[in-house]
């Protein structure tokens, strides 16, 4: 994997696959990943949108079947890395600041927050006690430097997953500058060079869009708070948001864009 900027460029595109959040729900991803290899095609490039984990106890087991998939489709259509895109989600970000718990000013506060969030369930998959945490968190930074470098070595010996989190982009969009592709939103009133966490925690009124943002005439996002989503009337929208509340839905939704932002498909798990 290459993480020499936080964007991916998608070039000599066919069609983009993108598959909106997971949340460790990984029976539905088996449904994903059978229609993907059934009717992937050369020149297809694939998108995670964000929030692979959380939420449920299975995101050390879905990390690697979703890099599995990622071996697999390399193998069989002869892609680069750069062709197959990891973004950060809000529970990746969540996770990577459990890891830097120890420099936080106010950990205590910060893993409670995150642990309502669902990150306590990611670490429970790592076979870690979230109790544990919450304990160490009042006992100084090196108690919980201990702790968060056990936890750094589990990922470390687990194969691909310190290279899985090392490698997260913010966005990624076609050659064209046509789609954009984002976990959660964008600040409308800043260019792309210019965003700051937008991308995993949104943007006010970002549901509202209806014009394009700069060139980009298509935006296609793979997570929402509010539960309104009508996926069908999103073919005559800017925005494509690829997620439906509420967070205990199983189902993952994915779509098949072409590069200049044309909605091809929409699918979602059985």
């Amino acid at each position: 994997m290459d993480n020499t900027t936080n964007f991916s460029e998608l070039v000599d595109v066919n069609k983009i696959w993108a598959i909106g959040s997971i949340h460790s729900s990984i029976e539905a991803f088996q449904s994903i990943k059978k229609y993907i290899l059934s009717n992937f095609e050369v020149g297809d490039k694939i998108i995670f949108l964000g929030n692979i984990i959380g939420f449920r106890k299975r995101s050390k087991e879905i990390i690697t079947e979703v890099l599995r998939l990622r071996f697999e489709l390399m193998a069989k259509f002869k892609l680069s890395s750069n062709n197959i895109v990891f973004l950060r989600g809000a529970q990746e970000e969540m996770f990577s600041k459990l890891l830097q718990l120890q420099i936080a000013p106010n950990p205590k506060e910060i893993l409670d927050w995150i642990f309502s969030h669902g990150v306590d369930q990611t670490i429970i998959s790592y076979d870690f006690d979230p109790n544990e945490f919450k304990k160490t968190a009042s006992q100084g930074t090196i108690q919980i430097n201990k702790l968060t470098t056990k936890l750094n070595s589990k990922i470390i010996s687990t194969p691909g997953h310190k290279e899985f989190f090392s490698n997260l982009k913010h966005a990624a969009y076609t050659d064209t500058k046509n789609v954009l592709f984002v976990n959660r939103g964008v600040d409308i009133s800043r260019p792309l060079s210019a965003q700051n966490d937008c991308f995993w925690w949104g943007y006010q009124s970002f549901s509202e869009i209806n014009k394009p943002y700069f060139s980009f005439k298509r935006i296609v996002r793979g997570y929402q708070s509010n539960k309104y989503n009508d996926i069908e009337r999103s073919k005559n929208k800017v925005l494509c948001t690829l997620f439906k509340q509420p967070l205990t839905n199983n189902k993952i939704l994915g779509g098949i864009f072409s590069k200049n932002g044309d909605i091809l498909d929409l699918f979602e798990s059985k």
